[in-house]
């Protein structure tokens, strides 16, 4: 016998599902057919551990889960389609915190459209910031690979000041970005 509660959040999602966003979906097992599938059945499904999904739920990110009369967890349709979007937006690069501010507006309803819009928006903010980091990241360290092609290596030079180094870490403490050396 199975203990149900059967909720539909389907219709919460505003979320499309692009072929990027669901690369990680493992669609070669026949669990992608089932209704109910277990939370290892699930975790297969989208290619994730069981643990996260229970982290997941313990954390708040993933509604009620019904339980079989023996206890164990099972995920009907509406359930996997929520994970899926947890997993999309995690592998979009969303935090945990965001992803709970998240779908705690989206369980508000519609409402909550513009600003969940808005939450997306920063977090694209936040990317292209870490994005812009990495590149400096990147041409940083093929400067310093140059250097060793190049031989200049070997030469006294300090490229803390040459790269402003002392400045940007000022900048990120939110100090004034001039230099104390």
């Amino acid at each position: 016998m199975v203990v149900s509660i059967d909720i539909d959040y389907h219709f919460l999602f505003d979320l499309d599902l692009t072929p990027s966003c669901i690369l990680g979906v493992n669609l070669t097992k026949d669990v992608s057919k089932m209704a109910n599938l277990t939370i290892t059945q699930v975790a297969a499904k989208y290619n994730i551990n069981p643990d996260t999904v229970r982290y997941y739920e313990r954390v708040g990110l993933i509604p009620k889960v019904p339980r079989k009369e023996n206890g164990n967890r099972y995920y009907p349709d509406s359930l996997q389609h929520w994970l899926e979007m947890l997993v999309c937006l995690r592998h979009s690069g969303v935090s945990v915190e965001v992803l709970h501010d998240y779908t705690e507006l989206i369980l508000q309803g519609d409402a909550t459209l513009e600003t969940r819009k808005e939450l997306l928006q920063e977090q694209v903010a936040v990317l292209k910031q870490r994005q812009a980091d990495i590149q400096r990241s990147i041409e940083r360290l093929e400067h310093k690979i140059f250097l060793y092609e190049s031989g200049e290596i070997k030469q006294d030079k300090s490229y803390f000041k040459e790269y402003h180094i002392a400045e940007q870490i000022a900048k990120e403490r939110g100090e004034s970005g001039e230099s104390k050396a």
